[in-house]
């Protein structure tokens, strides 16, 4: 049973899922700090190019199905229109304004 994003413990991460979830990417973008960073699969990539494929074009989606280090990691089943669903893990680093500087996903 996954668990539902307003139950999620930081509130940054929180917000994230909630963004990606209803393709907000204005407050998507507000999340991030203005130098934030990203990787996938271990290789740093293009944070706008990436959030563009990734997420916002083809329609992703997370649920969340656990959550450690204070809710800065989360195994989610992410789904998307490119690639389908996967199971995937996400680490976080939020600044102390509560702004995500960087965020790595990859497959779980």
């Amino acid at each position: 049973m996954p668990i539902q994003p307003a139950k999620l413990s930081d509130p940054s991460v929180r917000a994230f899922v909630t963004a990606v979830n209803a393709h907000d990417r204005e407050g998507f973008m507000s999340l991030l700090s203005p130098d934030a960073t990203m990787a996938d699969d271990g290789s740093d990539r293009d944070l706008a190019q990436w959030i563009d494929q990734e997420i916002f074009s083809s329609h992703g989606h997370m649920d969340v199905d656990n959550e450690s280090n204070g809710g800065h990691s989360l195994i989610a089943r992410y789904r998307n229109d490119t690639w389908g669903e996967m199971r995937t893990r996400w680490s976080f680093t939020v600044e102390d304004d509560g702004r995500i500087s960087r965020f790595e996903t990859g497959q779980a």
